[in-house]
């Protein structure tokens, strides 16, 4: 079986020996122990169709608890970002495994004055004439979860969003109603999660399952936003012959009951799922969507270098009733991936995403899923 993760240089050059030129040669090189713990800060570019060009900052750790590498691995990223479209804002992600993998903390917290784009609800959202939505929003997800037995974890699970200061820009489309929460709202979920997890290293996922079960209910109802949401995610992972090459998919659907605003909605579209249409593009209650995606990683005449091809199908309804096979939404696409954490196996990622509505050109760090 083949190593991708152990390639080094045995010697720097000359540039490498000291400053900017170090600090560069040890980012794309990253001779440190597997069992290591690892912390980065480093500038970072990106483009997504929602922001155009993004350019940031990206404090980013990897560790095994306890240094130890039967723990699976932990990722911890903060990223502050500013765009061209006058989006910026701040975001923590976690996803953390405490000794022997007995708890895992799952989540993210995030503020972002973050202009967007509002299609309007429903499967027949037209693409033409969008409103632009100007807000503050932020969100704090987590979900803390134990060790039930070998891979099932479960937990209480909190979603708390703010959306304030909403302006519709653009409205004066005689076809355009300003939805529920087109005033702000404040949201306040809490339920559970059950989650069954057989992946090592949830960045770059080479053979694993991941079963993600959710409830939630709305507690705040101070604006008359009384729902409950159910969510599911299931995904597997199996490599193909060689170790480099891996098949992974993904299946996510969610459902949610009540009276909710729209920036609560199931969105379709975005840098994860339905790469190349816009995030929201098509938003409703309901959602149901599947993908695929066959990896390279890397190219077997290559050591840091890979690839990926996928596609995906998906559509979002009111009702559960009210899916429809001629509303379903296509979308595929394929990328370039390069090794940027050799001994911890861990990508950077360029997709293209081509729908029938047009491409969407992404720019990340490890997988879509």
């Amino acid at each position: 079986m083949l190593d991708y993760t152990g390639y080094c240089q045995s010697g720097a050059p000359a540039y490498a020996q000291r400053g900017l030129g170090k600090f560069i040669y040890q980012t794309l090189h990253d001779t440190s122990a597997e069992e290591s713990s690892r912390i980065l800060l480093f500038p970072t570019a990106g483009y997504s169709p929602e922001t155009t060009l993004e350019a940031g900052l990206r404090a980013f750790s990897l560790y095994h608890a306890r240094q130890d590498t039967a723990n699976r691995l932990s990722e911890l990223v903060l990223h502050g970002f500013v765009t061209l479209r006058g989006q910026f804002g701040v975001q923590l992600e976690n996803a953390i495994y405490s000794n022997n993998n007995t708890y895992f903390i799952l989540g993210k917290a995030r503020y972002q004055q973050f202009p967007l784009l509002y299609f309007g609800n429903g499967p027949l959202a037209t693409a033409g004439n969008p409103t632009l939505v100007r807000s503050d929003y932020s969100q704090f997800r987590q979900r803390l979860l134990r060790k039930i037995t070998t891979n099932w974890y479960v937990g209480p699970e909190i979603d708390l969003q703010s959306m304030q200061n909403v302006r519709f820009e653009n409205t004066d489309s005689p076809v355009m109603n300003l939805p529920p929460g087109s005033n702000g709202s404040l949201t306040l979920e809490l339920g559970g999660s059950l989650i069954y997890d057989t992946r090592k290293n949830v960045l770059t996922v080479r053979n694993g399952l991941f079963l993600e079960i959710t409830a939630l209910r709305n507690i705040v109802k101070t604006q008359d936003f009384a729902f409950q949401r159910f969510f599911f995610d299931g995904r597997y992972y199996r490599t193909l012959g060689r170790i480099n090459r891996v098949l992974a998919i993904q299946a996510t659907g969610m459902f949610i009951q009540g009276e909710v605003p729209f920036s609560s909605l199931a969105l379709l579209g975005g840098e994860n799922t339905m790469r190349g249409y816009y995030l929201g593009r098509y938003r409703d209650k309901n959602l149901l969507a599947a993908q695929a995606e066959l990896r390279w990683l890397p190219f077997t005449f290559s050591r840091r270098w890979g690839g990926t091809l996928f596609g995906g199908l998906g559509t979002v309804a009111p009702q559960v009733r009210s899916f429809h096979f001629n509303q379903i939404r296509w979308a595929v696409g394929g990328g370039l991936r390069f090794l940027f954490f050799q001994k911890k196996d861990v990508f950077l990622r360029a997709d293209l995403g081509i729908t029938q509505e047009g491409t969407g050109f992404y720019l990340s760090l490890g997988e879509a899923f």
